[in-house]
């Protein structure tokens, strides 16, 4: 899948209608601990506290306009995307509803609420709500939503374009990748735009799906996940996504569990910045990179703040490693 530029200069020009342009700064000790320029996206600066509001207007969007008689959606996530979905549907008047794992984030789960969706717990991880998900798709008569779509990576590759104009010449960007839409949309205004950045892909240890598929060449599938962070705990890639990242990522970093919080650790402290796993993971993977980075011009993309409070406490109460 290859977006042209004029193409997803209409989707952030539908998004930039909801969500203004995020900020991307410099932040000289982040630079300093890493040894290089490092440029912060801060997608956790949107209405959702994440990217993934994006991908969800513009998907809502062409649905409703090519569908005009639809009034309800589903979709499952454990939270970014369903707290997109949520709120793109509610504008549009559509009712949403949205699965979630049991488990999961208690203020994602209220933050969707707000936004106006319906709440389903069902199964024990994302894969198992993602089946609950299509099957009230066929009995309730629901358009599924999929966590990843073309339409969706559209929406998110506007926080790329935003970044890549306001910061020229960037030599690597850190993304994190849960089902893939946010790496996709990197790669897709990258390449139209004709430039050459290095873009990483980073997972968690505990989630490293995409990592053994990128290694592998084709779709590999794990049989758990244990990870702390939401936005990356998926065990079953996406081959669509997975094809785009071999095509146009340079590598897969995997991090830990004490790498992410430490990472998380180091965003507030440098820049009084909430983090939630998956937004400091980039930053964990760069610290781990370090070497290989020294004078050169990184950004790291923080793709969400959407943590639970006492999660957060414990994680900034711990101490520091090395």
């Amino acid at each position: 899948m290859r977006i042209d530029l004029e193409t997803l200069e209409e989707a952030a020009a539908l998004v930039h209608r909801v969500v203004p342009p995020t900020p991307q700064y410099c932040w000289p000790l982040l630079s300093r601990r890493v040894g290089a320029e490092v440029w912060v996206k801060h997608e956790n600066h949107t209405p959702i506290g994440a990217f993934k509001i994006r991908g969800g207007l513009v998907y809502l969007d062409c649905v409703r306009r090519l569908q005009p008689d639809i009034r309800g959606v589903v979709t499952a996530t454990t939270g970014n995307h369903g707290q997109s979905i949520a709120l793109a549907a509610t504008r549009l008047g559509l009712a949403a509803t949205i699965v979630v794992p049991h488990g999961n984030s208690i203020e994602k789960n209220r933050a969707m609420e707000a936004f106006g969706a319906r709440l389903v717990e069902a199964g024990h991880d994302f894969q198992a709500a993602f089946e609950h998900a299509t099957e009230l798709a066929a009995s309730e008569r629901l358009h599924f939503v999929r966590s990843y779509d073309p339409l969706l990576v559209r929406g998110v590759a506007s926080y790329a374009l935003e970044l890549f104009r306001a910061v020229p010449d960037l030599d690597v960007v850190y993304v994190p990748i849960g089902l893939g839409s946010g790496i996709s949309g990197v790669i897709a205004a990258r390449d139209a735009l004709g430039l050459r950045t290095e873009i990483v892909g980073v997972v968690a240890a505990g989630a490293a799906t995409y990592a053994l598929s990128f290694a592998a060449g084709r779709p590999v599938s794990t049989d758990t996940v244990d990870t702390m962070a939401g936005g990356l705990a998926v065990r079953v890639p996406d081959p669509e996504a997975l094809a785009i990242i071999c095509r146009g990522a340079a590598r897969i970093v995997t991090v830990s569990e004490a790498e992410m919080r430490q990472a998380m650790r180091i965003l507030f402290a440098d820049t009084h910045n909430v983090a939630e796993g998956a937004g400091a993971a980039p930053l964990a993977a760069a610290l781990q990179e370090r070497g290989r980075l020294a004078a050169k011009r990184v950004a790291m993309i923080l793709s969400g703040g959407n943590i639970d409070r006492p999660l957060f406490a414990n994680v900034l109460a711990e101490e520091d490693v090395g």
